[in-house]
């Protein structure tokens, strides 16, 4: 048995199995900027600094920070005066910085920037005199931050094809249509041809807002899925993007699981199984997955076959303020 999984079933008699491991996977530019901007804050304000909201969607790298000194609320008004705050990665609303300000606390926006373009595309809409259509996911951080950037009634959310069937504007309404940046590529196609069929004068951005990460994963786990009998994905249950490497694998016809460590994984998923693939969402860390790599190894005669479909080398700014 494996000491660092105490708690773990025997393995099962060694058989061969062929892991494909996606790439890109993992942490994304807008993700390593927001964790920066938390750990620069640490070092260069003390301990503590609050943040509103996780900064990511991974429990791991939330704890990680905890331990640095990292508070994390849901609100400002649990946030003391003279405390310095960082907003998360998703967005927020304009009137939360409205009221940090208001209260004289320092603030650090770590919203990821292709979030922050979709806000000030809502903007240009609404000053266009446009009412907005927000592909998204309801309740969902950056819905809520994008939808609390315009005026109240000004954007009306969908989520399907079939709320775009529901909606009651006029063919000739003044219309633009804005995403969340973390959706499925195919179910957001969908819903945008179904939009531009339903009111062709619609204005949609220049450029997809589906971020370069979100299309960059599912575009990998699209690449491995179909040679596999299972996919597992190393994610929150509560990230977006994660979750659509879920639905990406699963309409490939494969089998898969969301894990967020390696403990979550049952052995009996590899029974049969000659080769799984294995993504992570843009939250979770490689340390994560070299741990569920490690747990499979004690399970399976493993192995490892890297499947590249494209490299990434964005690199975000960090705020003015933590640059030296």
């Amino acid at each position: 048995m494996n000491p660092a999984f105490p708690d773990t079933n025997p393995p099962s008699p060694t058989v061969p199995m062929r892991l494909l491991l996606a790439a890109p996977r993992g942490f994304c530019a807008g993700v390593d900027r927001a964790i920066e901007i938390v750990e620069r804050a640490l070092e260069r304000y003390g301990t503590p600094v609050y943040v509103r909201h996780e900064i990511v969607h991974n429990r791991f790298v939330v704890d990680g920070l905890r331990a640095k000194g990292a508070v994390f609320v849901e609100e400002l008004d649990e946030v003391p005066d003279g405390a310095q705050v960082v907003f998360s990665a998703h967005g927020v609303p304009k009137a939360v910085p409205a009221e940090a300000t208001t209260r004289g606390l320092d603030w650090l926006d770590a919203t990821c920037p292709l979030v922050s373009k979709v806000h000030r595309q809502a903007e240009r809409q609404i000053e266009a005199g446009r009412h907005i259509l927000f592909i998204g996911h309801k309740g969902h951080p950056e819905v809520i931050g994008t939808m609390g950037q315009v005026p109240p009634g000004a954007i009306t959310l969908v989520e399907t094809v079939a709320d775009v069937t529901a909606l009651t504007f006029a063919d000739d309404a003044p219309l633009a249509f804005l995403t969340q940046t973390t959706l499925s590529v195919d179910d957001t196609s969908e819903i945008v041809a179904a939009l531009r069929a339903r009111y062709p004068g619609i204005v949609g951005p220049k450029a997809e807002d589906i971020c370069y990460a979100t299309s960059n994963r599912q575009a990998a786990v699209k690449a491995i899925a179909p040679r596999c009998q299972l996919v597992l994905v190393i994610g929150a249950p509560n990230s977006s993007n994660s979750l659509r490497l879920i639905e990406v694998a699963e309409r490939c016809g494969t089998r898969a699981h969301l894990v967020q460590r390696a403990a979550d994984i049952d052995p009996a998923w590899l029974d049969g199984v000659e080769t799984m693939g294995l993504s992570a969402g843009a939250s979770a860390p490689e340390a994560l997955v070299d741990e569920v790599v490690a747990r499979i190894a004690t399970l399976r005669d493993l192995t490892v076959e890297k499947v590249v479909t494209t490299e990434e080398k964005m690199i975000f700014k960090l705020p003015r303020q933590l640059v030296d």
